[in-house]
C-alpha cells in the first residue's frame, strides 16, 4: 500500500489516505478522497494551494496528473493552484518532515495489508510476517 498525504500548513493536520499507488490517478483520486472528508471544516474555502515535488506523479508536465487536476477543480468548484518546489529541494517542504518522522515511528515495516497499516496508525510495534 502507498500512503498519499496531505498537510494542512495553516493547522499543521495531518490525513493520510492509502491506497494502490504509484500514479497520477492514484493521486488525485486520493486529493478527492480527502477533500470529500475535509470539505464541511473549510467551507469558507474557494482556492487550494498544492504545493509539489515533481515527483513523477505529479510533474507539471504530465498530462495525465494535468487532467485529473483540472478534473478536481471542476467537481471541487475550488481554483487550484499547483506551486512546485525546486528540484532537489525537498528540505523545505513540510509534508517531507511528516514523511521522516512516519518512516522513524513505523520502523521500516511494509505497509503491505491494512491490518498492519491500521497498527502502525495506532501506534502499535508491528513486525511483518515472513
Amino acid at each position: 500500500m502507498t500512503p498519499f498525504g496531505v498537510l494542512v500548513l495553516l493547522t499543521g493536520a495531518l490525513t493520510l489516505v492509502f491506497g494502490e499507488g504509484g500514479s497520477s490517478d492514484f493521486w488525485a483520486d486520493a486529493l478527492m478522497a480527502w477533500w470529500r472528508s475535509a470539505r464541511s471544516s473549510y467551507r469558507g474555502i474557494k482556492r487550494l494551494v498544492i504545493y509539489l515535488d515533481n515527483g513523477p506523479e505529479n510533474s507539471g508536465r504530465r498530462t495525465q496528473f494535468l487532467k485529473r487536476m483540472v478534473q478536481f477543480a471542476d467537481w471541487s468548484g475550488l481554483a487550484v493552484r499547483l506551486v512546485y518546489y525546486p528540484p532537489y529541494h525537498s528540505k523545505y517542504n513540510p509534508i517531507e518532515r511528516c514523511w521522516s518522522s512516519l518512516e522513524k515511528k513505523w520502523s521500516g515495516v511494509l505497509l503491505n495489508c491494512w491490518e498492519v497499516i491500521l497498527q502502525c496508525a495506532q501506534g502499535q510495534r508491528v513486525s511483518n510476517p515472513g
